[in-house]
């Protein structure tokens, strides 16, 4: 006795029997809108679960496919009659599995460090991560990354632990993974400007004596402060190397 309704309701899209050797790629959508019939009552007491749309895989070849969402593909309670699916119909690109790859991981470091320090050496162990998923993706891939590691105002060297991920959503790591990831705080390097640094010659040929112009340089070098202060012009060299140079003017 109870009077006939429709309900909408958004739920799972589900693929079945995907062989062992096969990817599915691009974006399908993870739930689909169904309008169903049946009995109020029923219709109420429809859970999360009950009602769920199926793709089977089993006998379909790779390459780009369409599938019409039909009522046939979405399983119900008994009494309850599917009227329409959005979308009507889901797109799939499959595609054959690529054998596991060995690939870098690559830190990914965020933020500036305290004025006057920069980031130096960047450590992560391990090195590299062995990553699967579509054949035409993996032969594009080249890295997988660290979760960002912020230095923001760091002034003292920092080690942490980060998740290992992939920027394609279609490849995966073979194992889950967290990195050690170990950042170097260094100085900031500073300019030194060295003036009248003389400019020498090597491998004068035999009877030949040689003029240069200008005679001394300006140097400017760059490093670490310790370094810069200790600096004079007698530790940086300017030399011309005259080596099978005959009689003449050379620039």
């Amino acid at each position: 006795g109870d009077p006939i309704a429709e309900r909408g309701l958004n739920i799972p899209l589900e693929f079945e029997n995907v062989p062992d050797s096969v990817e599915i790629l691009g974006e399908p959508p993870e739930t689909v809108e169904v309008r169903l019939r049946g009995s109020s009552a029923v219709l109420r007491r429809l859970e999360p679960g009950d009602v769920a749309a199926v793709i089977n895989l089993a006998l379909e070849r790779q390459g780009s496919r369409l599938f019409d969402m039909t009522a046939g593909r979405v399983r119900t309670p008994l009494g309850v009659e599917v009227v329409q699916v959005i979308p009507s119909t889901v797109s799939l690109t499959l595609e054959e599995e690529g054998s596991p790859r060995v690939v870098p991981i690559v830190p990914t470091v965020e933020g500036d460090p305290a004025p006057g320090f920069v980031v130096g050496r960047v450590v992560v162990e391990p090195a590299t991560v062995e990553v699967v998923g579509p054949m035409s993706r993996l032969r594009l891939l080249t890295e997988a990354i660290t979760e960002p590691i912020d230095v923001d105002s760091a002034s003292v060297p920092m080690e942490r632990m980060a998740t290992v991920g992939l920027r394609e959503p279609n490849l995966r790591l073979v194992t889950p993974l967290a990195a050690r990831v170990a950042v170097e705080i260094v100085r900031a390097p500073v300019d030194r400007i060295l003036a009248d640094v003389p400019v020498r010659v090597r491998n004068v040929a035999s009877g030949l004596s040689p003029a240069v112009t200008p005679p001394y340089v300006t140097v400017t070098v760059q490093g670490p402060p310790e370094l810069m202060r200790e600096l004079d012009s007698g530790a940086v060299g300017a030399f011309v190397d005259l080596a099978g140079a005959g009689a003449g003017t050379y620039h």
